[in-house]
């Protein structure tokens, strides 16, 4: 599976685990995918304590359930250096736009920006 199908399939899974409490992983999962559904549920907290210090005036509680989990994926791509700073907001911001909206493209965007500049500095 390329990188962006097992973002995708990270995505479905921690979606369905954060409305339900219950992770649903395809069995055939890729490496890439199960590792990436295992850091973000182990580090939620501090992720999103994360986006919420980057997010002007938004909570990541107050986030949908699709912008908070592609957040939570990018943030910990960029955190442990899964891939390069550009092709993680770029995924990003795909994901969010398609499976949100273009509105959460861009808050994903931002919000993406401001935590690579921050741990660029």
């Amino acid at each position: 599976m390329s990188r962006r199908g097992a973002r995708r399939s990270a995505l479905f899974a921690l979606y369905k685990w954060d409305l339900t409490g219950t992770l649903e992983l395809d069995p055939d999962a890729d490496e890439y995918t199960r590792e990436t559904v295992d850091a973000v549920q182990r580090h939620a907290a501090e992720l999103d304590a994360r986006i919420t210090a980057s997010a002007e005036g938004w909570t990541a509680d107050r986030l949908g359930v699709v912008e908070r989990n592609v957040l939570r994926i990018a943030i910990h791509e960029l955190e442990t250096g899964a891939a390069p700073v550009e092709v993680s907001i770029d995924e990003a911001v795909t994901l969010a736009k398609r499976y949100a909206s273009e509105d959460a493209g861009r808050l994903v965007n931002g919000i993406l920006a401001r935590v690579a500049r921050e741990q660029a500095a």
